[in-house]
């Protein structure tokens, strides 16, 4: 009994260097744009299918802009509410998509926008997001020019939460961000999983030359199949956090708008993560259980020193997954106290996405069935 307690202590203390390993940074964009950056015409396009409730706060972020030359897109994809009229009351270009491609998805409705679009560079933008303050546009598209403005810049919002279920998509988000291999303690040794998919920011010729939309339409994981075009047209594909720049609030529906979305996401998603990073990722988790578990073991059955030893590891758990969490969203400290309740959640909507994916060889989305 002693020695398994050693192992577990190990193991934990193991998982936790591991957690370090696998997640050591989030860059984000710079506030502190050089002047003599000269920043192009930039075409804004942001797909939307029945998101009169959710658009607003992007619309009026976009307003409040210090940057002035773009133009907003706003592509309706065969609403059934009043997007397009909340669109255009904002001074929102609104396009709908063609006949042959309503109600296609995103990737059919981004494609849209883009043939239309004026702009040297493109921002594609979740309907959802929306900027934090006044010079957020600016500080995006000179993080860009910053970069040379190649390929694709592609930024994961700051989870905003309001709720209290929001919060179980803690781990999600972490992972999320940490599956993408960037964010190692080695970011040069991998190549990224793809592209974060709410904020894409593009160059008009460089689209075009990666195939766009078009030549991922179909695919359910669309940011990661868009990167995935880009790299392989030797195209760079850089990601980065938006803590401070720009925002989204993920599945304010409600419970089972959350589960269906993370179904959707991870089964799939999961493939395009290094397997040394999966390692990580995997040891991080089970080490999760295994400190909560040797908690309770110790609370009942272990002396003073087993206590706290055990103690001491749930605590660090607790602190690193805040932290973590802390860099992806506003998620409150006091909720990682129980943060056993947060991996559990997440490995229960893992499985159940596995089996969606695997067995029934569907998801399902905002009222649509999708193949996989």
């Amino acid at each position: 009994m002693v020695i398994l307690d050693t192992v577990n202590l190990i193991l934990g203390a193991l998982a936790l260097i591991a957690g370090f390993l696998m997640f050591r940074s989030l860059p984000v964009p710079s506030s502190a744009r050089r002047e003599d950056v000269q920043l192009p015409t930039v075409s804004i396009i942001v797909p939307a299918r029945n998101e009169e409730q959710r658009i607003q706060p992007l619309l009026r972020s976009l307003q409040q802009q210090t940057f002035r030359s773009y133009e907003l897109l706003v592509i309706d994809d065969d609403s059934s509410d009043n997007t397009a009229a909340v669109a255009e009351q904002y001074g929102a270009t609104v396009i709908r998509n063609s006949p042959a491609a309503a109600g296609a998805g995103k990737s059919a409705a981004c494609w849209r926008g883009a043939e239309q679009a004026a702009g040297e560079w493109l921002l594609f933008l979740d309907a959802d997001t929306a900027f934090e303050r006044d010079t957020g546009l600016s500080d995006l598209l000179g993080s860009y020019a910053e970069k040379g403005a190649s390929g694709i810049l592609s930024v994961q919002p700051y989870h905003t939460v309001r709720h209290l279920y929001e919060s179980l998509s803690a781990v999600f988000n972490i992972i999320v961000v940490a599956g993408m291999n960037l964010f190692t303690a080695w970011p040069e040794r991998f190549r990224t999983a793809g592209s974060f998919g709410p904020c894409i920011l593009c160059s008009r010729d460089d689209y075009f030359q990666a195939g766009g939309h078009e030549k991922i339409e179909g695919a359910i994981m669309d940011d990661l199949a868009l990167g995935e075009a880009f790299l392989e047209e030797g195209l760079p594909v850089a990601c980065i956090g938006g803590k401070g720049t720009i925002s989204f609030r993920m599945y304010p529906e409600g419970f089972k708008s959350m589960v269906d979305g993370w179904c959707k996401s991870f089964a799939i998603g999961s493939q395009s993560t290094h397997p040394f990073v999966m390692a990580l990722v995997i040891l991080w988790i089970a080490g999760s259980f295994i400190s909560a578990g040797e908690l309770l073991s110790a609370a009942f059955t272990g002396g003073g020193v087993r206590l706290l030893l055990s103690g001491l590891l749930y605590a660090a758990f607790a602190l690193q997954t805040a932290l973590f969490a802390r860099r992806v969203g506003n998620f409150h400290w006091l909720f990682f106290v129980f943060y056993p309740i947060l991996f559990l959640f997440f490995a229960a909507v893992f499985l159940y996405s596995l089996f969606r994916v695997h067995i029934l060889k569907s998801v399902e989305w905002r009222g649509r069935k999708i193949d996989v």
